[in-house]
């Protein structure tokens, strides 16, 4: 088996769901090239070495520069916050890197194209850590949609709730980065948001226009760095109506500012044929209805995704037993690793994930001038 040596870029929560993906996906998977951790980088030097030995990277840089100058590393792994990502990517690319990079591409839709016109130039393979994608339950309604046993769509509907930021005592800044505006570049539009129109993109289609409001709920907020009142230039909540081009209606909420809610994240798609729902909170089943069964016994299933015939499942354990949120990332991993020597990349590229940006940037400007935008 062929190798291909991966270069990390961040050591948080990403990184560690990345790093796990890369050690685990060839003791489930059939793969054409195995990963191999063969440096990570990050600002902290203790810090990056405690997580290089933790996690079997052969190397480790306290300068994210020298991890893309080193010959041996193949492929750059952007899991770093969001004011990195453009800098990070154009440079790796142009230095002949293959790169993954986490959501969002950039902080603007500028940065994001920035980043697509570099992977243009240079031909090199990108991907977008969009792992929702490949929940196999998720996996399944693009199948069923597909299929076109909804018949045609009339509505989507999504929301991403969380409550972590209620407290006006929560800093920001630091660890925080995501209420820093400088560095997240918008709240949850271009967090939570993002993961939602993504996944709607992938199953029903291109946004074309939108109509959109976002509040930020605490004005002021400690920064955790400077210990200075800081203005919060971030999003609290953000909220949109939307149309596909296919015709189809749309709503689309997130918040970080719903009590009680810590990752929810779900989905409904209606169509004239039948209708799908999926939850985060119960990601291994679908909730599927087919308006074609006898009346007498209509009504909403609950399918239990865990056999060997539905996506990505033949790799794990037996049917019945569910898997969970870190499956998704060695899927994705799997899917890039096996497209390596295929024409065709797996997706979502930076290409298409520019996309979703598109269409943050414009609820972002609808928000603000309070009018309909085009994507």
């Amino acid at each position: 088996m062929k190798q291909l040596n991966v270069g990390l870029i961040g050591y948080g929560f990403m990184g560690r769901a990345h790093s796990n993906a890369y050690l685990t996906v060839g003791q489930f998977f059939d793969i054409k090239y195995q990963p191999v951790l063969k440096a990570v980088a990050a600002r902290d030097p203790d810090k990056v070495k405690q997580f290089a030995h933790k996690w079997g990277y052969e190397s480790h840089y306290s300068d994210w520069r020298k991890l893309i100058e080193d010959p041996a590393v193949e492929v750059i792994d952007i899991a770093s916050p969001n004011d990195t990502h453009a800098e990070i990517a154009v440079a790796a690319l142009e230095a002949g890197k293959m790169v993954l990079c986490e959501k969002p591409l950039g902080r603007n839709l500028s940065e994001a194209q920035r980043m697509v016109d570099a992977a243009k130039k240079t031909g090199k393979r990108t991907m977008v850590w969009y792992n929702y994608r490949r929940i196999p339950a998720v996996t399944l309604a693009k199948q069923i949609i597909v299929s076109g046993k909804l018949g045609r769509i009339f509505h989507y509907r999504a929301k991403f709730l969380q409550d972590w930021t209620i407290s006006p005592a929560v800093q920001l800044g630091g660890g925080a980065w995501r209420l820093d505006v400088d560095v997240a570049g918008s709240g949850v539009t271009g967090d939570l948001l993002a993961h939602c129109i993504d996944t709607a993109i992938w199953l029903n289609g291109e946004l074309e226009s939108v109509s959109a409001m976002t509040e930020t709920f605490i004005k002021e907020r400690q920064h955790q760095v400077t210990g200075k009142m800081t203005e919060v230039g971030i999003d609290d909540a953000s909220a949109f109506l939307g149309r596909f081009r296919n015709g189809s209606l749309a709503t689309f909420e997130a918040t970080r500012y719903a009590r009680g809610h810590k990752a929810l994240y779900t989905l409904e798609i209606n169509g004239e044929h039948g209708s799908l729902a999926w939850d985060l909170h119960d990601l291994h089943r679908l909730q599927w209805f087919d308006h074609k069964d006898e009346g007498v016994v209509r009504g909403w299933r609950s399918v239990h995704v865990t056999d060997s015939d539905h996506p990505y499942m033949a790799n794990w354990w037996v049917p019945g037993l569910s898997i969970g949120y870190e499956h998704s990332f060695i899927h994705q991993v799997a899917d890039f690793v096996n497209s390596l020597d295929e024409t065709k990349p797996a997706e979502p590229t930076f290409d298409t994930a520019l996309e979703t940006e598109k269409v943050v940037d414009a609820v972002l400007r609808s928000a603000s001038s309070k009018k309909w935008q085009n994507v």
